[in-house]
């Protein structure tokens, strides 16, 4: 597989009240193969959607570079950022505030045909619609109604027509079923497989749901306060978590089997996550982790391969002093 998108050193910084600076993203890097999902999870606040504005061009970087197709994305002319908007979609959070109430579903989801004349005329566009509204699940008939009209579940779908109306290669979902009931979230994730798999798209999957992140994606990155602490494939990182960010996260997984469960004993997370605006020198889960030596406070630990493409941020890991 090749590469489809890099990004390297990214920073993402905002300036907040008393001139402080908020680092939401701060040095990350990473990579997504064409036709694969990255999962990238963390807690609420570490910067996981800051990056898919980013990667978007929603926000510009304070630093770094995003290469999509070895195009720096934020350093394009006004030409080829319009056509690469057209490879580059997004699915968002929240079904109910990110489609128009006043717009139609058929001009919803043909808006972007539209903006980008792929169509002669607005019969060949709404026939372009029908076809979208079949493939995420519902029906044409369904183009001449309103937002409020549809569930939660059917939003969403009206949302995935929307990023696929324009055959893009890559979408960012960020927390797509996070706002739906678990029944629907399983129907909405089933149907992002599928339509990976028909039209060769490539994902990056935001999310904060380890049991989702790992049926969906074949890698993971994990995030802590702004910063990337580990990365490797999905059943690697289950099977054998190196980072006790991402042991903590994965020991507060619940098992489904409720016989099982009870006799589970669970790795939580001590204390909680420092203010963004007050982070260590060094180490940014010094202040949280059990295996914490004086090393830790002191000196970022670089993101390193332990082996078999497993990066993991931890001076611990290195010295083998487990």
């Amino acid at each position: 597989m090749s590469t489809i998108l890099e990004v390297i050193d990214l920073e993402k910084h905002f300036k907040v009240e008393k001139g402080q600076t908020l680092k939401a993203v701060d040095g990350v890097s990473f990579t997504i193969q064409r036709g694969e999902t990255l999962g990238l999870v963390g807690e609420s606040g570490c910067g996981k959607s800051t990056i898919g504005r980013t990667l978007l061009n929603v926000y510009k970087p304070d630093g770094g570079r995003v290469l999509f197709k070895d195009q720096d994305i934020h350093n394009l002319s006004y030409r080829k950022y319009r056509a690469l908007t057209r490879d580059i979609q997004m699915i968002f959070q929240d079904p109910f505030s990110s489609l128009n109430p006043r717009k139609t579903i058929g001009s919803i989801i043909g808006e972007g045909l539209k903006i980008h004349k792929i169509y002669n005329n607005k019969r060949e566009r709404l026939e372009r619609v029908y076809e979208l509204l079949e493939i995420v699940g519902l029906n044409k008939e369904h183009a001449n109604r309103f937002p409020h009209e549809f569930s939660g579940g059917q939003r969403q779908r009206i949302g995935i027509a929307r990023a696929i109306s324009l055959n893009p290669e890559f979408i960012v979902c960020d927390e797509a079923t996070s706002a739906l009931d678990v029944s629907i979230q399983a129907q909405i994730i089933n149907l992002l497989i599928d339509l990976q798999k028909k039209l060769g798209l490539t994902y990056l999957f935001i999310t904060h749901d380890m049991n989702m992140v790992r049926y969906i994606s074949n890698n993971i990155a994990v995030m802590y306060l702004g910063t990337l602490v580990e990365k490797s494939e999905t059943e690697q990182l289950f099977e054998n978590p190196k980072h006790p960010y991402t042991i903590g996260l994965l020991g507060a997984v619940p098992t489904a089997d409720p016989r099982t469960e009870k006799d589970q004993k669970h790795e939580m997370i001590r204390g909680e996550a420092p203010s963004p605006l007050d982070v260590h020198e060094g180490c940014r889960f010094y202040s949280r982790c059990k295996f914490a030596k004086e090393i830790c406070m002191k000196e970022v630990p670089p993101l390193n391969d332990t082996g078999n493409n497993h990066y993991v941020a931890c001076h611990m890991v290195h010295a083998n002093e487990w």
